[in-house]
């Protein structure tokens, strides 16, 4: 019998995209075995954990629901968490990092129902409920560390992926699941044991999100707090795995002050880790991530996070300063001096405004692609969406009115202006035309009989 999940109403805030990967929990899979593996390590990890865990494990146990004795379920989970401001969702093993770090953003933890086999009671690669119901849950007690960890799903989510992000990603879900899956030949295991360390091991610029990551393991995952010389456990891959959370507390794991060096480290998913890395307290943690997010594309902009969103090959998207928001695959991008001066998508793309998608302007209207100058007109100081209705029908910027607008960067737009599409504020954001011609120099970038051409503003 599935376990019911609408308990909580953070739940129905969930947008369409991250529901996909919810599964229900099917409470009556649990076999006696997987009952007695929960018990076990539970039973171990409580009067192990009790000495090198942080503070706020023990009381997190009990605020968030967790038994020692029985595997939890999504229903009782949610009941319990709803009173810290939290929610649970089952998922099926790994999902994407992007949309797992979204699920956080949301103040929902993603629980892998699984539960490891016997013959990896101590550590499993693959995401199982004592990893995400014994690991993650307990520490979101404490307040702070819970800001930290919805703060790192806002961040983390926007974090630009490489098509290389991907390759890894695929590969370690296939090797958790080998892993997990009953009578897996040795030889298919480490087959994809070498794929992954190849992977790893290829020198390669790392992506936003590789970095993110990074810091991701080794604070969520197997971070440490307190001094080098006397850590504490949060981390929830050291408080689920009976045989890590002995091992990380000898002088065989070499222990290192927390700083933004941590997004540089890489890890290896299969093994002990050889080190790890011990903030002062929770506080530090948010002060290391918005450093690093001082250097994402989501907070810089400008061309070079336009060229990184085009370089990731990967559905991305683009806000301008007017808020309205691109959202499809990049494929071209015209500077001047150091500036983009026109964004070019192909395929599907949807126009957004604040998160929200604008009436009209999904991916089945833009089925083909999305082009746009951005930046200001030449010889005007004033940006289009500062001007006032006075000033726009002076410029010629106006319904019915035939124009070419000349931008910066040697952008031409040449057409009869059919509306515009404002924000809340009264700010143009869209101005559509029809028999457009779209010019960067002599090259043609639409044409008229391409049918309606929607300009984005900012």
């Amino acid at each position: 019998m599935s376990s019911p999940i609408e308990s909580n109403i953070l739940l129905d805030r969930l947008p369409q995209h991250l529901r996909q990967f919810i599964k229900p929990q099917d409470y009556t899979d649990y076999t006696p075995i997987n009952q007695a593996v929960w018990r076990y390590v539970m039973r171990k990890n409580v009067d192990y954990l009790s000495r090198v865990a942080h503070s706020s494990y023990l009381d997190g146990l009990k605020k968030t629901g967790i038994e020692i004795d029985n595997i939890p379920s999504m229903y009782g989970m949610n009941r319990i968490l709803k009173e810290i401001g939290w929610a649970a969702v089952a998922v099926d093993g790994f999902i994407p990092p992007n949309a797992f770090m979204e699920f956080q953003a949301y103040n929902v933890l993603v629980i892998a129902s699984d539960i490891r086999q016997l013959e990896n009671i101590e550590y499993t690669p693959a995401p199982d409920i004592i990893h995400e119901g014994a690991g993650h849950a307990p520490i979101i007690a404490n307040p702070e560390y819970a800001e930290y960890l919805r703060r790192f799903g806002e961040i983390g989510c926007k974090a630009i992926s490489s098509a290389r992000d991907y390759e890894i990603y695929e590969a370690i879900r296939l090797l958790s699941i080998l892993k997990e899956a009953e009578g897996t030949p040795q030889e298919e295991v480490d087959a994809i044991e070498k794929r992954v360390e190849d992977l790893q091991n290829e020198v390669a610029e790392p992506s936003e999100m590789a970095l993110i990551r990074n810091l991701h393991w080794w604070t969520v995952e197997y971070g440490l707090i307190g001094t080098v010389e006397d850590p504490k456990i949060y981390g929830a891959g050291l408080l689920s795995s009976i045989g890590e959370s002995a091992w990380c507390m000898t002088d065989n794991v070499k222990k290192l002050p927390y700083d933004i060096e941590a997004a540089y480290q890489s890890f290896d998913i299969t093994k002990p880790q050889p080190q790890l890395f011990v903030t002062p307290d929770f506080a530090y943690l948010n002060q290391v991530l918005e450093e690093f997010a001082n250097k994402m594309a989501l907070r810089t902009g400008g061309l070079s996070g336009v060229q990184k969103v085009m370089d990731s090959k990967a559905l991305g998207t683009i806000e301008l300063s007017t808020g309205i928001q691109i959202s499809g695959v990049v494929t071209n991008v015209i500077e001047k001096e150091g500036k983009p001066v026109y964004i070019q998508t192909t395929g599907k793309t949807a126009l957004s405004y604040r998160e929200k998608e604008l009436v009209g302007h999904g991916t089945q209207y833009h089925a083909e692609g999305f082009g746009s100058p951005v930046g200001k007109l030449k010889g005007i100081n004033l940006a289009i969406e500062d001007m006032s209705p006075r000033d726009l029908q002076a410029y010629a910027i106006y319904e019915g009115e035939r124009v070419t607008l000349e931008f910066e960067g040697d952008i031409t737009v040449s057409g009869e202006i059919i509306t515009g599409t404002r924000n809340i504020q009264g700010k143009i954001i869209i101005i559509s035309f029809r028999d457009c011609t779209v010019m960067h120099n002599d090259t043609v970038l639409f044409q008229p009989e391409w049918g309606i051409y929607d300009m984005a503003v900012g």
